[in-house]
Parts: structure tokens; C-alpha cells; sequence
């Protein structure tokens, strides 16, 4: 298809809506923020875990925390009724504020930052960071703060320090890693007053803090004719992104399934935490959904055994520059469409089955795929669909789109990407 044939067929509006999305969001909690904010558009209202949870048709939402669960609950749906559920995660790695932040050397004041999740280090390296994250208050209450300015750089040494730099650069993550923002001597407790005076709380009342660093170059359209998408938290904010689009376009019709989005926080990290895709989450809020509608352990087993998560996440696009590391039968390009993953050795949850949903969903929508499969000289990654699939005994299949730079600071994929993966989830939420 031509560039001018294929811009004329594509919505832009959707990718529009993703970059002020991911422009909004900078950490797993303004993530589940900005979702929940549409859904409350969409007609969703919020729901606490700690209350008790009505029969009545709708659509709800929970936050815990960097997680968000949400779900749409049909008219005349029964107790036995299966869900469609998109498993998707808010975070991605980063650089992130230490529990004793102030620190520096050399006459510069610097930040103390632990590495989070799979790391590209050079990537961090020169580039303007800002703050963002949720402050913790003495009261038990929590708000949020973001910083999109300036702040911090993590400068690397010049190359007149460093003749083989070209060689091979190595990177020590404790004493390379640290960024600047200042200068002068080293004042405990200064880099929190400077959040709580931005966020707009007193200094004193802060008594923990979850920040992390944040690339404040904006996303981007990038080259000739706009057909690329330059960003940050491509992974896996646009499946985020994409899940409660698709989940806000189909509240209020007749669906035979409970659709259902799950993000869950700390997927780079391996999922172990309360917010995470090991935690009972998802599976509580599935059964309490059941027993709202006056089901029995028995509705529960049988809306479960008919129950599929389609788990989105970023997947690899065919790299130019080293198409030799790439399995030489599957190169997915970016405006390809959603990718099928598939690993025999249960990286990914797709089989055959999961894979004849995927692609149903796909023909329905109209929208073109592509599979992903690993080199087998290369180790293949992980996401929540294996997880899902072990925890809940349910049909899981693994999909996502085709990008470049995954968990560099900055992400590369198809401008078109993001609308046909939208398409496809909200197919495949409808069955």
C-alpha cells in the first residue's frame, strides 16, 4: 500500500490521543490516572475494594496503587458468564529516587537513583529528566507529582576523557548512573522540599516517596512522510492506551463476554508485588464479580473455563542495522499490524488456540498481522500472559506490536500501529 493510500485509511486521531496519553503519563500512577480519567468519560465509575460490589450492569474501575483493573458488565450477563480479558503493564524502566536521595561529589549536587527494570544505561545518558511519581503524606493519603522540566542530566564523560570510548563503552550503574542537578554542597532532605513545594504539600508532611526520572522530550511523528512514532513508555503504555479505548468503545453494547482490562505495575521487575500479575489482583476481582451476580464456586469454574486474556505488550521489530539477530523467517515491520508471539517454551502463553482467537479477532476488525518468533541463538523475553495463564487456568495468547529501542528511554514503532491494535482488542473484547 502507498503512503498516501495508507494515511488516507488511517485514523490518526487515535495516535494523536496516544502521545497526549503518554505525554500525561510519566509513571505507573498517573497511567492508571489518565486511563481511569476516560473511562470516567466513558461512563465508568470508580469501585473500592473494601466495599461491596452490586450486580448491576455497568462499567467499573479499581486502582491500587501503579495497578488498574477494569471491567464492563453487560445486560443480562449471568454469573457463568466468561470474560475477555487484555492484560497490559504501566511501567517501564527507568532511572529511581533512592529512599536517602541527596547526595553528590566534586562540588555538584546529585540524585541518587537505583536502576529499575532492563536498563539500556546509555540511553539515560544526556538527555534533560524530569521528576514524576506519588508522594506519600503523614494523613495516610498519597498525591501525585510530575516535573516536566529539566531537572536532571546524567552527563557522560567527554571523549577526550575517554579515547576508547568508541571500543565499547561500559557503564558502572552505582557510580555512572547518578545524575546532576546543581551545584554547591550536598543539603539533606533539599530534593524533597523541591518536589512537595511542586506538588503543592508541605515538606514535613512527606513521609515516603515513589519517584522516578522521566525523558521530557516530547513524543514525537518522525521521518519523511510521518509514518514512525518517537516516544517514551512505548512499552507498554501503548497497550494501555489501546485496551481502555477499546474497552470505552464497547460499553453499552450487547456482548456475549465480561470485557475486562487488567494493567498491572511491576512487569519489568517480574511481576512479585501486591500491584504485579503474580498478585491474586485480577483472579479476586474476576471471583467477586461472579459472586456479585449470586454465583456459586461452580459459576465461577465454568465463566473461567471460557474465559481468554489476550496479554499486550511491545514485541520486536526486524532492526536494519541487525537483522542478523533476528529469527530469518519472521522480520515484523512496524504499520504491519499487532504481532502473534509465539515461544514453545512458555515465554509467551500463545497456542493454538490462543492463536485462532487472536486471528478471528484480527479478520473481524479488518486489520493486518504478523508473528514474532525468537532467534534461537537469542534468549527470549517474558511478559504477564504466561503468569495469567498459570494463576487463573485460563486461554491466554500473547500480542503486541512491532517496535524498535524497547526500554530505551526513548521508543521507536509504526504511527499506524496503535490504531490496529486498538481495533483488534476492541474486536476481540466484542468476541
Amino acid at each position: 500500500m502507498s503512503t498516501a493510500a495508507r494515511q488516507a485509511a488511517f485514523d490518526r486521531t487515535h495516535t494523536d490521543d496516544l502521545i497526549a496519553y503518554l505525554s500525561a503519563s510519566p509513571s505507573p500512577f498517573h497511567a492508571v490516572a489518565s486511563a481511569a480519567e476516560r473511562l470516567e468519560k466513558a461512563g465508568f465509575r470508580r469501585v473500592l475494594e473494601t466495599d461491596a460490589w452490586d450486580a448491576a450492569p455497568g462499567g467499573r474501575y479499581l486502582i491500587r496503587g501503579g495497578a488498574l483493573i477494569a471491567w464492563y458488565v453487560p445486560e443480562g450477563a449471568g454469573p457463568e458468564t466468561p470474560f475477555r480479558v487484555v492484560g497490559t503493564h504501566t511501567d517501564s524502566p527507568n532511572l529511581r529516587v533512592k529512599p536517602l536521595p541527596d547526595t553528590g561529589s566534586a562540588g555538584w549536587r546529585q540524585v541518587a537513583v537505583e536502576i529499575y527494570g532492563g536498563v539500556p544505561l546509555n540511553t539515560w545518558l544526556d538527555r534533560d529528566l524530569g521528576l514524576s511519581g506519588r508522594l506519600a503524606l503523614r494523613d495516610g493519603s498519597t498525591v501525585l507529582v510530575q516535573i516536566d522540566e529539566p531537572l536532571l542530566r546524567v552527563p557522560q564523560l567527554a571523549i577526550h576523557l575517554d579515547r576508547q570510548v568508541n571500543e565499547g563503552l561500559k557503564l558502572d550503574k552505582q557510580r555512572h548512573l547518578t545524575p546532576i542537578w546543581g551545584l554547591g554542597e550536598v543539603t539533606e532532605g533539599s530534593l524533597i522540599e523541591f518536589v512537595a513545594e511542586r506538588a503543592g504539600v508541605a515538606a514535613s508532611d512527606v513521609i515516603g516517596w515513589d519517584l522516578m526520572t522521566h525523558d521530557v522530550q516530547p513524543p514525537a511523528y518522525l521521518g519523511r512522510d510521518r509514518e514512525l512514532l518517537a516516544a517514551p513508555r512505548l512499552d507498554n503504555l501503548l497497550s494501555v492506551h489501546a485496551a481502555t479505548a477499546a474497552l470505552a468503545a464497547v460499553a453499552g453494547a450487547e456482548l456475549p463476554y465480561i470485557p475486562v482490562l487488567a494493567a498491572f505495575d511491576h512487569e519489568e521487575t517480574g511481576s512479585e508485588s501486591d500491584t504485579g500479575a503474580q498478585s491474586p489482583l485480577l483472579g479476586n476481582v474476576l471471583d467477586r464479580s461472579v459472586y456479585a451476580r449470586g454465583g456459586s464456586a461452580e459459576d465461577r469454574a465454568r465463566a473461567l473455563a471460557g474465559t481468554v486474556c489476550l496479554s499486550s505488550d511491545m514485541g520486536h521489530a526486524v532492526h536494519p542495522n541487525y537483522s542478523e539477530r533476528h529469527e530469518p523467517g519472521h522480520h515484523p515491520l512496524p504499520n504491519g499490524g499487532p504481532i502473534l508471539k509465539v515461544n514453545v517454551n512458555n515465554r509467551y502463553a500463545t497456542d493454538a488456540v490462543g492463536r485462532a482467537v487472536f486471528t478471528a479477532a484480527c479478520e473481524k476488525a479488518g486489520v493486518p498481522w504478523q508473528t514474532f518468533v525468537s532467534n534461537n541463538a537469542m534468549p527470549c523475553g517474558t511478559t504477564i500472559g504466561p503468569i495469567t495463564a498459570a494463576r487463573l487456568g485460563i486461554t491466554t495468547v500473547d500480542c503486541g506490536i512491532a517496535a524498535l529501542s524497547m526500554h530505551s528511554a526513548r521508543e521507536l514503532c509504526g504511527a499506524d500501529d496503535p490504531y490496529l491494535l486498538a481495533s483488534a482488542i476492541k474486536a476481540f473484547l466484542e468476541g
